[in-house]
């Protein structure tokens, strides 16, 4: 247990990188609830340098010209600077500027999934050996704390699943298209008119935001840093307004699910594709820029967790809370370096080898005999169907329907074969729509 706050706060000195909408909102934010921080923490947080990449840029918050810079190496030299914040994104000046802040002994907080996604392995390793931590609790779900729900409020249990809607412009799109019928293209530019999506989506519509993000997720949980190219990823962009229209008359909705889960012999798959989720479900409901976390523990069960996943507000709220943390660190002691390594787990599962049921909607030519093929090339891989739609279309002549087939549970690679299969048929139009469908049971 930490002694009581001391009587006269402890002042932490804060090397900022980064003031675009983020790093505005944290010192907007740390200034305006100044008092309450030193009240809860004991500790009066100060943002000592700011780094830049433009000081003639304007900006959305005041910020007196002394404290701004362009040369990130000023936070990692100066002695005073206790805490480096990283909000500046990308891979490579991020990286180079988190390694010389740890290797400076001055604690990381970063909201940068990306870095972490692809480099969380070695960085956690070089927090370890230079005894300063990493904090990280803006990289993931924007202002819900996910990641002190993992570290230490489901602690003891074993993570049995994790479903996470955790990208909110991926969300916003297919929202619009399943309340509003338009399409993909029509949806995106609303997202982007609205500020949800950036003029290039591409990072957010390719599932890989969301994907960096359950690399995360799936780190802490199961205690080995995935490798990304164990992680199955499917973008929105090819959805079609109609696959709604029959998702919702077999009962479900369409969502970019990320889902992350141990089967009995501890092999972790982590995978982010557009998703059939049930009507009845919670997770169906969660819609616009909002985001949600469903955590299976083995002794807590079901938890949900949910919130605004992007934005200057929710975003800042989870980087002040990394600092608290690290203010904490400095005035009562050490702490982990932010990702606690076992061996109780260890392999990613092959993402052939991955089981869920199927939506499949195919094209076809209107003539006897069709779903007899479809199923035979569906059966001889053992893989069996467990409803059927086809909608009669009287004034339809252009000699061809739609057949909507749910399967039953089926390994990821079979499916693949039975695709290629079907897609060779003479009577199958264009390209056959697939997506998972996931239960959500237990």
């Amino acid at each position: 247990m930490p002694s009581a706050a001391p009587a006269v706060p402890r002042a932490i000195q804060v090397g900022l990188a980064g003031l675009g909408n983020v790093g505005a909102g944290v010192f907007k934010n740390i200034e305006a609830n100044r008092d309450l921080i030193i009240q809860r923490t004991g500790a009066d947080i100060r943002i000592r340098r700011i780094i830049v990449r433009d000081l003639a840029r304007p900006r959305d918050v005041s910020v007196p010209e002394s404290l701004l810079g362009t040369r990130w190496q000023d936070l990692t030299e100066d002695p005073e600077i206790q805490v480096v914040v990283e909000l500046i994104g990308g891979t490579t000046t991020a990286y180079e500027l988190v390694c010389a802040a740890l290797k400076a002994k001055k604690i990381v907080v970063t909201g940068n999934k990306a870095l972490l996604a692809e480099r969380g392995q070695e960085l956690f390793a070089l927090a370890e050996q230079c005894g300063a931590p990493i904090y990280f609790e803006a990289a993931v779900a924007g202002g819900i704390p996910i990641i002190q729900v993992l570290q230490e409020g489901l602690v003891g249990n074993r993570i049995l699943s994790i479903h996470g809607i955790i990208n909110g412009t991926c969300n916003y799109i297919l929202t619009r298209m399943s309340q509003a019928g338009l399409s993909y293209a029509d949806a995106l530019r609303e997202a982007q008119e609205k500020g949800y999506a950036e003029a290039d989506p591409t990072l957010d519509v390719s599932g890989w935001d969301a994907a960096h993000k359950a690399i995360i997720l799936a780190s802490l949980s199961y205690g080995f840093w995935i490798p990304q190219g164990c992680v199955h990823v499917e973008g929105v962009d090819k959805i079609d307004p109609a696959d709604f229209k029959f998702a919702k008359r077999l009962g479900y909705t369409i969502k970019l699910l990320s889902v992350i889960r141990a089967d009995k012999d501890g092999l972790v798959e982590v995978r982010t594709q557009p998703t059939l989720v049930p009507l009845s479900h919670v997770l169906a409901s969660v819609s616009g820029s909002f985001n949600a976390v469903l955590v299976h523990g083995d002794i807590v069960g079901e938890t949900l967790f949910y919130g605004r996943g992007a934005g200057q507000d929710p975003t800042s709220s989870s980087v002040i809370s990394d600092l608290c943390e690290a203010a904490a660190t400095l005035v009562y002691g050490a702490r982990h370096s932010g990702f606690v390594p076992h061996g109780l787990y260890g392999k990613s599962k092959p993402v052939e080898d991955t089981i869920s049921h199927y939506y499949l909607r195919l094209t076809v030519a209107d003539e006897p005999g069709v779903l007899a093929q479809v199923a035979a090339e569906l059966g001889s891989r053992g893989i069996g169907i467990s409803s059927m739609i086809q909608p009669e279309d009287l004034e339809d002549t252009s000699g061809q329907s739609s057949l909507v087939l749910m399967i039953h549970d089926a390994r990821l690679g079979d499916m693949l074969e039975a695709l290629a299969a079907i897609r060779a048929l003479n009577c199958v139009r264009g390209e056959p729509s697939w997506m998972r469908v996931e239960t959500l049971q237990g």
